[in-house]
C-alpha cells in the first residue's frame, strides 16, 4: 500500500512538515516493496489558495491510500475523503518515525479535518 507523508526534505530521515498543502515535499512510500517517490510540492508552498486540494489530487493520482500529516484543512480533507484516502492528523517526528508508527498501528485516522486555526 502506498502512504503519503508530508516532509521538509527528500528522504526518510527528514522531519515531517505539519502542513499538508504547503509542505515542501510529500513522500510516497510503498509499504509492500519499500519504494519511495518524492513529490516536489513547491508550487503549492506559496499558493494563495487551493494548496491542499492540489496536493490531495497529486497524492491520489499517485495511488496513495493513506496520508500522514500534522494538519489537513477542510477542503483538502473533503478531496481526500472523496478519493478514499485515509487521513491521520497530528503525526509528528521524522518521516521514518511516521512510517514506523503507521506500521505498528499507532496512528489514529481522522473523521474530519483539523479545526480551523490550529496551525
Amino acid at each position: 500500500m502506498k502512504i503519503a507523508i508530508t516532509s521538509k526534505g527528500k528522504d526518510l530521515d527528514s522531519p515531517m512538515d505539519p502542513r499538508f498543502g504547503r509542505a515542501p515535499y510529500i513522500l510516497i512510500v510503498d509499504t509492500l516493496d519499500d519504494g519511495l517517490e518524492v513529490l516536489d510540492n513547491s508550487e503549492n508552498v506559496n499558493a494563495f489558495k487551493g494548496a491542499g486540494i492540489q496536493a490531495a489530487v497529486m497524492i491520489s493520482d499517485r495511488g496513495a491510500k493513506v496520508l500522514l500529516t500534522g494538519y489537513c484543512g477542510p477542503n483538502a480533507f473533503k478531496t481526500l475523503n472523496a478519493a478514499e484516502v485515509k487521513v491521520a492528523n497530528d503525526v509528528s517526528g521524522t518521516v521514518r518515525d511516521a512510517i514506523t508508527a503507521y506500521n505498528e498501528g499507532k496512528v489514529s485516522f481522522s473523521d474530519s479535518a483539523n479545526v480551523e486555526g490550529a496551525w
